[in-house]
Parts: C-alpha cells; structure tokens; sequence
C-alpha cells in the first residue's frame, strides 16, 4: 500500500475516535444539571465538560487540514476524489458538532436553573425530606467553611515560608558581602601590620639616632667648652705674663732691681735678668728706647 493512502487510513481512523469522543461529551454537557446540585458536584464541571469539547473540535479540525494536504498526492484520481469528498463531510460533520455544543451548553444551563428551583422549592417546604436536606447542606457548608480555613491558613503558611525564604536568602547575601568585606579588611590589615612594623623599626633607628646625636652634640659642646676654657685661661695667662714682663721691664729701667725681682717672682718661673737689661745712663723715664742693633 501507498504511504500517502496508509497516512490517509490514518487519519480516518483518528477522525472517528476524535469525532465519537466529542459528541459523548457534548452529550455529557447537554445532559449537565438534570441531577441534583450533590450528584452534579461528583461529576466533571461544565467548564472541564467544554474544555474537553473544544478540544475534540480543535483535533477534529487539524485532521480536516491533514486530509486536505494529503488528497492530492494520492496515486488516484478515484481516491482523490474519494478524499475530498470525506473532506466535504467531515467539514459539515465538524460545523453540526459546533452547532450542538452551543445548543448543550444551552440546555446545560436551564437544567441547571430548573435544579436550582427544585433544590429551592424543597428546602422552603416542609416534611422530612426538606429536614434532612437543610441538615446536610448545613453540615457541608460547615465542612466547606473548615475547608477554605484551612486553605487559607495554609496559602498563609505558604506565603510565610516564602518570605522566610526570601528572608534567608538575603541573610545569605549580606553575609556573603560582609565576609568580602572582611576579607578585604584582612587583606589591608596585614598590609598595614607590615607598614607598621617598618615605621616601628624606623622609629626604633630614629631614637637610636637622636640619642647618639644628643650624645655627640653634649661631647662636642663639652670638648668647645673645655677648648674655649683652655683658650681663655692660655690668653689670660700670656697677657698676665706680659704685663708681668712690661711691669719688670719698667722696673729694671727705672732701677728698681727689687721689683723686677717680685715681678719675676710672681710671673715667672726660673726667669733670671741677664746683662741685657739696658742700663742707667741717667736718661729721662718718658725717653722712648732704641734698639742698638
């Protein structure tokens, strides 16, 4: 067998399982809310009822489209012409489908109005029917008011578990940052750590430095003193000695032998007056001296 004919048996087949599938639920929808409002509950609701429909309507349709690409490659003119014309009934089969959901959902709906009414009806009458009715659409709406308590209580433990998480999540991102920041402080505590250590030791060098500059200044100012001392007391004593030896001098010319000799005793030392002191020849004190030579 062809290919083109085995995707086009295919296809049949699949229309009729997708064409038999959504009449039974356009039946369901049309037969929904003849019951009563308890036995409908147990049942799919009308939204699910025409989802399912729509669905089966959709597939029907991709497979009218399949058969429409498929007709012509056909090996035969005779099933080509057979195939468009399934295509004809299946595009009529589809549009009755269409017209019978809207009238489903229709009848869905009065159903369910004349159920309402008998629900109503029966609940304001009397007898034990009503009684017992009234007993478990109240014992159901509490089960139902404890259902939604529940379920709220539970979104707001959900909601809780959320913001915990969240909560936690960003617990677990500051900590991350702060232990960057810490390791970046770690990182610039060691390099201050080794700074400090260096100034320390130029510190260390720069008091050791101080104290041998006090020390060199205290030597140098007592070696100036001792050197300035040493000159002051040469120079007074050289003056001393020289006016020791004018004062002799004077003496000697003036023919005071006895002060020349406490001249000499007082400022020099194993001094002695030789022949060269110039003599008396009766010259004036105030005559200025002349050197022979």
């Amino acid at each position: 067998m062809d290919k083109m004919v085995e995707e086009v048996e295919k296809t049949k087949k699949e229309w009729d399982e997708a064409y038999s599938k959504t009449q039974q639920h356009i039946k369901e929808i049309q037969e929904y809310g003849n019951s009563t409002m308890e036995e409908t509950k147990n049942k799919n609701s009308l939204p699910r009822l025409n989802g399912l429909a729509q669905d089966g309507l959709a597939l029907l349709n991709s497979l009218q489209f399949n058969l429409d690409l498929l007709a012509p490659q056909l090996p035969t003119g005779d099933e080509v012409q057979s195939a468009k014309a399934l295509l004809k009934t299946w595009r009529s089969q589809s549009r009755s489908l269409r017209m019978n959901l809207r009238n489903a959902n229709l009848q869905a709906k009065d159903n369910m109005r004349k159920t309402a009414q008998k629900e109503r009806e029966l609940l304001l009458g009397g007898g034990e029917e009503s009684t017992v009715r009234r007993r478990n659409l109240q014992t159901k709406a509490g089960m139902t008011s404890a259902a939604e308590s529940i379920t709220e209580s539970l979104r707001h433990t959900r909601q809780l578990m959320v913001q915990e998480v969240e909560r936690s999540t960003n617990t677990l991102m500051t900590f991350e940052e702060s232990t960057g920041v810490l390791k970046k402080a770690e990182s610039e505590y060691k390099g201050h750590r080794s700074l400090l250590s260096r100034t320390r030791n130029l510190l260390s060098t720069m008091q050791r430095h101080d104290v041998i500059d006090r020390i060199v200044l205290v030597v140098g100012f007592i070696f100036f003193s001792c050197a300035v001392l040493y000159v002051v007391s040469k120079r007074i004593g050289i003056l001393k000695l020289q006016r020791t030896i004018t004062t002799a001098i004077k003496a000697g010319m003036a023919g005071k032998p006895e002060l020349a000799r406490k001249a000499v005793e007082e400022g020099i030392n194993q001094g002695r007056f030789d022949g060269n002191v110039v003599p008396d020849k009766g010259l004036p004190l105030q005559q200025p001296m002349r050197d022979e030579l």
